[in-house]
């Protein structure tokens, strides 16, 4: 129960609370701020964007009526923005009222805990260059160690790869070596990792996206067609592809929600690989065990 674990938790700590995509975590999150106090900080990459609100299951207006929010849907579409963006951002919002800090995107999380190297921006003639070239050209580039920590099957991580180690002459994982200390250190954090297994979890994937195109993510994408890029970050989210087909005709609902189903859960599964090796010390909740 909800109610059980939050009466567990340090109410004087900011809480990080992890898991893969349609987990429940901010849920989760909303009912400590309310029980508790504090304020719900974004951790979701896809979730700072402008243009998304139903697309990437964004807290709806009523919810962020009953706690503050922040860093949510303030970033323009087509604006470039990084982990180190984030944390510059987040680490005034660590001081004062209780922080609980709540999403997918386990680089925030590791930035903000085990810290971030201090890479140089990278050129616009670079980043046009990566954007015009096929995944498996840059992986082809890209060195060993690097090839390791990355998720190679994400594009948006090999390019960032590619174009740190063409801009600055060195391999992401040697920048990567050479990190500043961690704004959070051990010990003045609450750590949830939510644990959401794939027989739990596919069918809410399912049945969420389903609702998304019923409830809004259509006049979303109907907004953004002209200003659609499918090499901004933005527009990578899962789904966008699937609900600007179908607008365009090019698939039906059911062939959109098939398709959006497939890759959330393959990037769920690479969230959970992610949270089990760079979070081995938090602690595991079961999202199939909490209701309130």
């Amino acid at each position: 129960m909800i109610r059980d674990l939050i009466q567990t938790l340090p109410p004087d700590l900011p809480v990080l609370i992890a898991g893969p995509t349609a987990s429940g975590k901010s849920a989760l999150a909303l009912a400590i701020a309310q029980t508790q106090g504090g304020h719900v900080i974004n951790a979701d990459a896809s979730q700072v964007y402008d243009c998304w609100r139903t697309l990437t299951a964004r807290p709806s207006p009523e919810e962020e009526s009953q706690a503050p929010h922040h860093l949510y849907g303030h970033v323009p579409f087509d604006a470039p923005y990084s982990t180190g963006h984030w944390l510059r951002e987040v680490t005034p919002l660590l001081h004062g009222t209780r922080p609980i800090i709540v999403g997918g995107t386990g680089l925030y999380f590791s930035a903000l805990t085990q810290g971030l190297a201090d890479i140089p921006a990278t050129p616009d003639t670079v980043r046009q260059t990566a954007d015009a070239m096929p995944t498996e050209a840059m992986l082809a580039e890209l060195d060993a160690e690097t090839l390791s920590r990355i998720d190679t099957a994400n594009r948006a991580r090999v390019q960032r790869a590619w174009e740190v180690q063409q801009a600055t002459g060195r391999p992401l994982a040697a920048w990567q070596d050479d990190v500043t200390l961690p704004v959070l250190a051990p010990g003045t954090y609450t750590g949830i990792v939510m644990d959401s297994p794939k027989d739990w979890l596919t069918p809410r994937i399912q049945h969420r996206f389903d609702q998304m195109l019923r409830g809004g993510a259509l006049d979303e994408a109907r907004a953004m067609q002209q200003a659609y890029d499918p090499a901004l970050p933005s527009c990578r989210a899962i789904g966008v592809t699937e609900a600007m087909a179908l607008l365009a005709g090019k698939m039906t609902h059911g062939e959109a929600v098939d398709s959006a189903t497939i890759a959330t859960r393959q990037y769920a599964k690479r969230q959970r690989t992610w949270f089990r090796s760079r979070m081995p010390d938090w602690q595991r909740v079961s999202s199939a065990t909490l209701s309130t």
